[in-house]
């Protein structure tokens, strides 16, 4: 058993606080005095951290370093910035541990992992986002637990070490030896028996071959994808509005590299599984309509999580039977979608998420769903219609650029009686890519790459597509069908069918139709 105890030693590791997305790096000062027995830990840390102290105590044991029967003061500094999570068990034992003389710990690592009582390192959530701000930070050399070793490499420039035990990391800093012989026989008496589980089989993406008729419906969700455009399908049941949407990330193309890493970063911070990859394909959340505000928005006790708008950033949020979700929830997406970010604030600190997604809505016409283009009865009265629909209010449906109908499929239609086979989803995303790669260079010198990020002042101005071709706008204006924000969204639909078109500029027929998909549901 090492007993290297230096009275009054000091010392100090680094570590990483994660607010939102964005990582502080935290020195962690470690001090034994000459008092009594006692662990103290400063710096506002949290119960997780608080309750470092006693898996620190049995971590260290049982790596053959027991901390010293001291007074042991650990201090997180900055001291005004909250410190929640597990993952600064290592960076305070081995600064306790540094202060006892047992370990030196170089000024440029940073650990990041949980202590088992064992002494093993076990994974947390959030290493991506926490190693990259240590690297933008100056501290190149991070030590992480091995299940999270292929996550922190994603990170370029980073030097990644992992270990599975903390007597491995002792000895790697200096500490004797034979720690480790003594810690792997431990372990190899009390392992449990029991292969690897296996990891889950992917899921196909739905192709869009498998959609029959809904001509418009498919020609929306390719505007949709071309332009980056929110979506809103009405119809009654069984249409196929879910079918649309579950194709659409198939159609949309791989994210680029900055938007994978922000994308990782946060299915990082959400922890739901290890991320071994950087995400390449557009996320897809679909949540249920009983989802809670935090659930969606992001929130919760302690460390705010991100939600599901933050989980579909750069992808598809799809909100099946859209009236069926608390109104509420459903207006705390209008900021978000203007914004393209998240802020949830708490009485220490604010967090921020990205939220830049693509928006599918879907709803029956009613509540009973036979309203409009059904054979069937509408049992719903006009009080109980007005009220079902207008739990989508207007200035949420203000910001949705495309808006259609989608009928019921005949049955004609549904055994290809029609002799056309549906494309598939491959000639359509070669279309959007396209399109994407026209507006890419159209918007560079404006710093847009999407036409729905298009500022409204380049849409009167230098990307007007002409008086002429604005008239039908004008004249929605006049009518009070058409808000402001409506007449740039049209214009922005406008271009994205120019695009997909191969025209340099809309011409008015683009702009009739781009005024069609935004009016159809609210007239």
């Amino acid at each position: 058993m090492v007993r290297t105890w230096l009275v009054n030693g000091f010392a100090r590791s680094r570590s990483v606080a994660l607010v939102g997305l964005a990582g502080h790096v935290v020195e962690v000062e470690a001090d034994i005095g000459q008092s009594l027995p006692a662990f103290t830990i400063i710096g506002l840390p949290d119960q997780a951290v608080n309750e470092s102290k006693e898996r620190i105590r049995s971590a260290a044991r049982h790596a053959g370093a027991a901390l010293a029967p001291r007074k042991i003061t650990v201090n997180l500094s900055p001291a005004t910035l909250p410190k929640r999570g597990s993952h600064f068990d290592v960076a305070v034992v081995m600064a306790v541990l540094s202060a006892q003389g047992v370990v030196r710990v170089p000024p440029d690592t940073v650990f990041y992992a949980e202590l088992g009582l064992d002494g093993s390192l076990r994974p947390v959530r959030g290493v991506l986002p926490a190693v990259l701000a240590a690297v933008r930070a100056g501290y190149p050399r991070v030590v992480v637990a091995e299940a999270n070793r292929a996550e922190a490499e994603l990170v370029a420039g980073a030097d990644v070490s992992s270990a599975a035990h903390l007597s491995q990391l002792l000895v790697a800093h200096g500490a004797d030896p034979t720690l480790l012989a003594r810690a792997t026989s431990s372990r190899a008496e009390s392992a449990p028996e029991g292969g690897n589980p296996q990891e889950p089989e992917g899921t196909a993406v739905p192709d869009l071959r498998d959609v029959v008729g809904q001509v418009e419906g498919r020609q929306a969700l390719e505007i949709a994808a071309a332009g980056g455009h929110h979506l809103l399908m009405v119809g009654p049941p069984g249409a196929g509005k879910t079918m649309l949407a579950e194709r659409l990330p198939g159609i949309l193309p791989d994210l680029a590299d900055d938007d994978s890493l922000e994308v990782t970063s946060v299915h990082s911070l959400r922890g739901d599984d290890v991320c071994s990859s950087l995400i390449r394909r557009p996320p897809f959340q679909a949540p249920h309509h009983s989802i809670t505000m935090p659930a969606l928005c992001g929130g919760g006790s302690g460390m705010p999580r991100p939600g599901a708008i933050s989980l579909a950033h750069r992808g598809v949020l799809f909100l099946d039977e859209a009236p069926e979700f608390d109104r509420r929830v459903l207006d705390a997406l209008r900021q978000p979608l203007e914004s393209g970010t998240v802020t949830i604030a708490r009485a220490q600190s604010v967090a921020h998420y990205p939220a830049h997604f693509q928006l599918v809505l879907a709803a029956n016409p009613c509540a009973c769903g036979n309203a409009g283009g059904t054979d069937q009865a509408c049992t719903c009265t006009a009080v109980q219609r007005r009220r079902y629909f207008g739990k989508l209010s207007g200035p949420l449906l203000d910001r949705v650029d495309l808006q259609l109908r989608v009928p019921a499929v005949t049955y004609h239609e549904l055994s290809g009686g029609h002799g056309r086979t549906p494309e598939d989803s491959a000639a359509v995303a070669e279309r959007v890519a396209t399109a994407r790669a026209a507006q890419e260079e159209r918007l560079r010198r404006w710093g847009c790459r999407l036409n729905s990020a298009v500022p409204g002042s380049l849409l009167h101005r230098t990307l007007s597509p002409g008086t002429r071709s604005v008239l039908p706008l004008k004249a929605a204006m006049d009518n009070k069908t058409l808000t402001a924000r409506g007449f740039v969204k049209v214009l922005r639909v406008a271009w994205t069918l120019a695009d997909l078109a191969g025209a340099t500029v809309p011409s008015p027929e683009h702009v009739q139709l781009a005024l069609y998909f935004k009016t159809t549901v609210t007239t």
